[in-house]
């Protein structure tokens, strides 16, 4: 051992005096073999993505390192031993953790500097994640998979595509029975030319922000937000991002094939229990009832019948999860066969037609914008809320830092599908169904110079049965324009659903509904104005969709779109002209920058005292923006004006209103504004000689006075002969 100690400070020295980095001192000390691994590269637009395989988190069934510029990613894939029993589903959870350290700051709150509860962003790129890799599992499966998405270092890089692409890959070359690879890629488009996952300034200067994962033969997952774009368009970046997931699946392929192990075999019952006639009748019966409380209910009897039939007919070979298997299975067949062959769909409409719509506006009288939108039986009631620029929500995360003056919150409590679950606040799809409403109405909110607000909606769902997202959506633009929120556009969703056999027969269907979502291939939602699509998200339950079932879809949802706007505009042609009774009013105006300091006065007493007596709430911003927000016209003009008079320039030649604060034998000081004073000459007191100062002012006099000039060093001289005096 001292042999080793003396040789390693030895080496020490030798590194010390080279000045070798740093890091290569403590790899020595980790030891070279606990970081042998294998790296790969790929070349991605212009940049590099590398993959690198060693002993960290070595525990885990699947993990590797991902990076792409300096944004680092640690991805890893875990399955459990043993099933989960007494579950329907396959239990899969994506994490996706930020690390505030990545961006190198200290971050949180001041009473509590770590990371906590996911942030939205974060949220919404776990479920990115999940929603990419979770067709290509056998949904058979009842082991708990888990796979955790870890941010190391960040640049302006996002870290959410290599994550889609490591989560592959880790997948991919452990030991968890998956169906990939795929990947993942952004496309975003500056100037009419489409670029390969943007930075976070150049999705700034963007109209696309595109999200397209897939295989190399199908797309199957889409998250977009856009300024208004044309269907043509979005398929042309859809069609560049699958160039690109083509490359990168290959990228990957080669990876597996040469570090990938060999899969766990989980044994699934492949025969299914045969329902007889009788059984399937009662089930195609119980899946075309129109209303949704009825088909519940009796879909609820006709599977309780079957579970009861199966359990007695199979005595103690009988499986739950076979049984259950069995008539999903059937379920499934009979939707897929009605629709496909006879176009039956079970509330009886035809593929391309929405359900029964209806839009109503002022429902909620307190409140500044109100706006119902129902389809069927999904009910969508969003209420608006307007605020001053104080009012706007404050983002501090690992990525997205600033103000927010928009926002879109949804509600999806349980009785809007009669059903009895905790409430227990917003979870991940209340935050990603609110986000992706958020992203379909923001090209229609106007900028803050031409309307300096903070604008809130609430979506409540009160009834859903398919697409309350899309609802959300619609009903927020009638709640905007009953609010007098000047939006030149209506915005409006729906969601398309798709049927497909294994012979890649299909048909696209128009506003899904209930079994149609449950049991389809595909939940495709798209909101958008007359003019261009704002925002899409795609999910799919079967490997994925051609370029040209795409296509189709977007024809039929334009169609689909443009008669929900008719509704829109019928039940409320335009915003209304002015804003509700209740909503406060603002008043903005420009300040010289310089003169902040002097507004918001020595420990804030200024701006304090203007807010103390209005009753008004003044906000300011760097560039000499000033928005006085008030609940009434007279405490918002009261503000103003003290505003105006605090901030004055002085100008020679005006004449100013003043309250004499000093006076000196050679003169008084006039106050002008709060911190501006001027100088009366005791010569220009009077236009009559004075023999003292006393003779014509006294401390707390107003006196109207006249600015002859400013000196060179600021100094303001002021004038009282030949000003008319008002009786003070």
């Amino acid at each position: 051992m001292a042999r080793v100690y003396h040789e390693t400070f030895a080496l020490r020295g030798k590194l010390c005096n080279s000045r070798t980095p740093r890091t290569l001192f403590i790899s020595f000390f980790v030891g070279k073999k606990q970081m042998e691994g294998k790296t790969f590269t790929h070349s991605l637009g212009t940049k590099t993505i590398s993959a690198t395989f060693n002993k960290l988190a070595e525990q885990a069934n699947g993990r590797v390192i991902m990076r792409f510029g300096d944004t680092v990613v640690l991805v890893t894939a875990c399955i459990s031993k043993k099933e989960r029993a007494g579950i329907d589903f396959m239990p899969l959870s994506v994490e996706y953790e930020e690390k505030f350290y990545a961006v190198g700051r200290i971050l949180g709150s001041r009473f509590m500097r770590r990371e906590s509860r996911p942030s939205e962003e974060a949220v919404l790129s776990g479920r990115l994640t999940d929603r990419t890799i979770r067709p290509l599992f056998d949904h058979r499966m009842r082991n708990e998979i888990q796979v955790v998405v870890t941010i190391l270092s960040t640049d302006e890089n996002d870290p959410d595509m290599i994550g889609v692409v490591g989560a592959s890959l880790a997948l991919g070359t452990s030991n968890i029975p998956w169906n990939g690879p795929l990947a993942a890629v952004r496309v975003g488009r500056i100037d009419g030319k489409f670029i390969i996952n943007p930075t976070h300034e150049e999705r700034e200067k963007s109209d696309i922000d595109l999200v397209v994962s897939g295989t190399e033969d199908r797309i199957n997952m889409i998250e977009a937000g856009a300024s208004e774009v044309l269907e043509s368009e979005v398929l042309e970046a859809i069609k560049i991002a699958h160039d690109e997931i083509k490359k990168l699946v290959s990228f990957q392929k080669k990876i597996i094939a040469e570090i990938g192990i060999q899969k766990i075999q989980i044994a699934f019952a492949e025969e299914m229990y045969p329902l007889s006639e009788e059984m399937l009748k009662a089930i195609g019966d119980a899946l075309y009832q129109k209303e949704k409380n009825i088909q519940t209910e009796k879909m609820a009897e006709a599977k309780s019948v079957w579970m009861k039939h199966a359990e007695e007919k199979y005595g103690e070979e009988f499986s739950q999860i076979k049984a259950e298997h069995s008539i999903e299975e059937a379920i499934n067949e009979i939707v897929h066969t009605r629709i496909l062959e006879k176009e039956e769909r079970p509330d009886g409409r035809r593929c391309d037609e929405l359900r029964e719509l209806y839009g109503e506006v002022g429902l909620l009288p307190r409140v500044h914008g109100s706006g119902l939108f129902i389809r069927g039986q999904t009910q969508a009631l969003t209420s608006l809320t307007l605020g001053g620029p104080g009012d706007s929500q404050i983002i501090e995360g690992m990525e997205a830092r600033g103000k927010r003056n928009f926002m879109h919150h949804y509600n999806f409590p349980p009785f809007s599908t009669g059903e009895i679950k905790p409430m227990r606040g917003p979870g991940r799809r209340e935050i990603g169904h609110g986000a992706l409403a958020q992203r379909a109405l923001e090209p229609i909110i106007p900028t803050k110079e031409e309307f300096p607000y903070t604008i809130r909606l609430v979506s409540e769902i009160l009834s859903s049965n398919g697409s309350s997202s899309m609802a959300a959506a619609t009903a927020s633009s009638l709640a905007l324009m009953d609010g007098g929120v000047p939006i030149k556009k209506v915005v409006a969703g729906v969601a398309m659903g798709l049927m497909m056999n294994k012979k890649g027969d299909y048909k696209v269907l128009t506003d899904i509904q209930g079994p149609e979502d449950h049991h389809g291939d595909m939940d495709f939602k798209v909101a958008g104005t007359k003019d261009g699509i704002t925002a899409i998200q795609m999910d799919v339950k079967i490997e994925g969709v051609t370029l040209q079932i795409l296509k189709d879809t977007f024809e039929q949802t334009r169609k689909a779109r443009m008669e929900i706007i008719s509704v829109v505009e019928k039940t409320l042609p335009a915003p209304r002209p002015d804003l509700a009774p209740f909503a406060p009013r603002i008043i903005s105006l420009k300040i010289n920058p310089e003169k902040i300091g002097v507004l918001i006065g020595p420990g804030g007493k200024n701006i304090n005292g203007i807010i103390d007596g209005t009753g008004a709430q003044v906000d300011i911003e760097d560039d000499g923006s000033v928005y006085i927000t008030s609940v009434n016209k007279e405490s918002g003009e009261k503000a103003l004006k003290l505003v105006q008079a605090c901030t004055r320039e002085i100008i020679p030649g005006e004449l100013y209103e003043g309250k004499v604060t000093r006076i000196f034998p050679f003169g008084a000081m006039v106050e002008l504004a709060p911190k501006q004073e001027g100088l009366v000459h005791i010569s220009e007191l009077s236009d009559e000689r004075i023999d003292s100062v006393i003779d014509a002012v006294r401390p707390g006099k107003m006196v109207t006075v006249k600015v002859r000039d400013i000196d060179a060093q600021g100094r303001i001289n002021l004038t009282m002969r030949g000003v008319t005096q008002t009786n003070n």
